[in-house]
């Protein structure tokens, strides 16, 4: 690994890896053992949208391994009144050990890959949210214990979530159900991947992707830049939604995943968003030691 920049780039060996790092991390963490793997290590964080969990998360792990964040608003930086990705990657990779950023764009991130000379760490695009799936498949398999065989069901829009997600349980031997409008798939190029795929399935029918599913994931049906579509996305996603009657043909121990923040009520009801509230919030607290282990990976001794 030089980068993180998509589920598509990792292989299985890289993801397990991660994994594995992540749960070494968590347990060091939790009995009070100092893992200070960056000491003196600096990670620029630029956020072009905004965050509770990305940010919080990265800068706390950050400290917890000994290294320094610096949170970097678009506002603040020269990317923002219109200098080339390609500078500010030029100039930064001179004064950091690595950046993490959350933007747009997927190419804003390649670019800055291509041309800086640190690691690059992407933190959110619209095509894809690494971070959050290695968090997800940490979480499935802590719960699981395995994630070899396991069904997972993603229901709604084929957004940065669907895309890495459809990847990274793949590359985990998962199988994949995923349902969304035919007007909202996911990616091509992660749509060419998955076909190659037997235990991949995509359709337009929620209750027949959930069935006999061991964990059940969705998103918000606007994300964010997306709020003029809204209205009509709601008209576009009634019946893609997380509720009793998708839940009752899952796995009666199926798990409910979700990135956050939650719209209750539209993608997933209150009622089965509180009974899996444990799991969902576990997730969340796992991104913290997944990143930690990605920036392990990438800034850490080689």
């Amino acid at each position: 690994m030089k980068h993180l920049l998509k589920m598509l780039d990792l292989t299985t060996e890289d993801i397990t890896s991660i994994l594995n790092l992540a749960d070494q991390l968590k347990y060091e963490q939790k009995h009070g053992i100092e893992h200070r793997h960056l000491a003196g290590k600096t990670l620029g964080m630029i956020f072009e949208k905004a965050s509770t969990r990305t940010r919080v998360s990265f800068e706390v792990g950050m400290y917890q391994l000994g290294g320094l964040p610096l949170f970097l608003s678009s506002n603040d930086l020269q990317i923002g009144r219109g200098e080339p990705v390609e500078d500010t990657a030029r100039v930064l990779s001179r004064y950091l050990d690595g950046i993490m950023i959350r933007t747009f764009k997927q190419s804003e991130v390649d670019a800055l890959a291509q041309n800086g000379t640190i690691p690059i760490i992407n933190g959110l695009t619209d095509f894809a949210h690494p971070c959050q799936v290695l968090a997800d498949l940490m979480t499935i398999r802590e719960k699981k214990g395995s994630l070899d065989g396991l069904k997972m069901c993603f229901i709604g829009d084929g957004n940065n979530m669907m895309n890495s997600l459809i990847v990274g349980c793949l590359k985990m031997k998962m199988e994949v159900a995923v349902a969304c409008p035919n007007d909202y798939k996911p990616s091509a190029a992660v749509l060419d991947f998955a076909v190659q795929h037997p235990a991949f399935s995509i359709t337009n029918d929620p209750k027949e992707a959930a069935r006999g599913a061991d964990v059940v994931i969705t998103d918000v049906w606007a994300s964010m830049g997306q709020e003029e579509e809204a209205q009509k996305r709601r008209a576009a996603f009634q019946g893609f939604q997380i509720n009793d009657e998708i839940m009752s043909v899952a796995k009666p121990d199926a798990m409910v995943q979700h990135c956050l923040p939650a719209h209750r009520g539209e993608e997933i009801t209150a009622e089965v968003f509180e009974k899996h509230s444990a799991e969902i919030f576990d997730e969340a607290e796992n991104r913290l030691h997944a990143q930690k282990a990605v920036l392990v990976k990438l800034l850490g001794k080689k």
